[in-house]
């Protein structure tokens, strides 16, 4: 595919020929192929974790991508021990502002508003900004007539921002409801991991809901619920494959199957 050939064509040369090592497999397999694979190991499948960038990049139509609603950042409004530090670190190591990235962009020719979160700014939490571009995200679709594609993958609330962060899953929750009011599509990815109130509000919200393989989704811990039940869970509870058995996901896309899936979902619900 050209826009995967336009991806690796970035790399350096010394990135082609580095060994990555599978998580699940071990199976060790060069930069260069695991990422013209759409970072999905070539032995077992394991779909490895993207960062919002990457996944944009794979995913939506060549230089399509345009990014709003940047500039805000997270405050330590609470006092919250080390949280300041931990906001300095996150925002160092990924270049991010904050954990979810927002825009507008192409997939197969069909504009739509995108959010796409980030595990690697402290596990995606889900705080004040993180609620705050999203809504943004639904508001600005629901005034230009478009769909949203979101990929989600979180930890829950932001520990650190108590009730507020709580709030956000109200807050984001009426910008979907309005969005759905005026008869729009919203098509959400679940990805490894969507967990706690992300999952418990605009994870679940989506008219159409694909997951990526293995991906964990869930709300509570697996003891937790074990403990509240006093029942032994199967070996798969709170992974896609078993969301999709009890109705809760519409399909399993494999990576590189995605952007082709988006893009037919979007031209099939494309008002004329």
């Amino acid at each position: 595919m050209s826009f995967i050939n336009d991806f690796l064509e970035k790399m350096k040369p010394a990135q082609k020929v580095q060994h990555v090592t599978c998580k699940k497999c071990s199976h060790e397999e060069t930069a260069y192929n695991l990422y013209k694979n759409f970072y999905v190991c070539t032995e077992c499948g394991y779909h490895f974790r993207l960062g919002a960038r990457d996944r944009i990049e794979l995913t939506f139509d060549k230089n399509s991508f345009h990014e709003l609603f940047t500039g805000l950042t997270a405050k330590n409004f609470l006092e919250f021990p080390s949280y300041s530090e931990k906001l300095e670190k996150a925002r160092a190591t990924t270049k991010e502002e904050d954990a979810v990235v927002c825009g507008i962009a192409n997939v197969g020719g069909t504009e739509c508003a995108v959010f796409v979160m980030d595990s690697r700014f402290m596990m995606a939490s889900m705080g004040s900004v993180v609620g705050e571009k999203i809504t943004r995200t639904f508001e600005y679709a629901t005034e230009h007539g478009l769909p949203v594609v979101g990929f989600t993958a979180s930890g829950g609330a932001r520990m650190q921002e108590g009730v507020i962060s709580l709030m956000q899953m109200a807050k984001v929750s009426g910008a979907v409801k309005n969005h759905s009011d005026a008869g729009l599509l919203y098509i959400t990815v679940l990805t490894d991991p969507t967990t706690g109130g992300v999952t418990a509000s605009f994870a679940m919200q989506g008219d159409v809901i694909l997951a990526e393989p293995k991906a964990l989704v869930g709300f509570a811990g697996r003891r937790v619920v074990e403990q509240t039940t006093k029942s032994e869970l199967p070996s798969n509870f709170q992974s896609a494959e078993f969301l999709l058995d009890h109705g809760f996901v519409d399909a399993i896309v494999p990576r590189s199957e995605l952007r082709d899936t988006l893009a037919e979902l979007l031209s099939i619900h494309k008002k004329k």
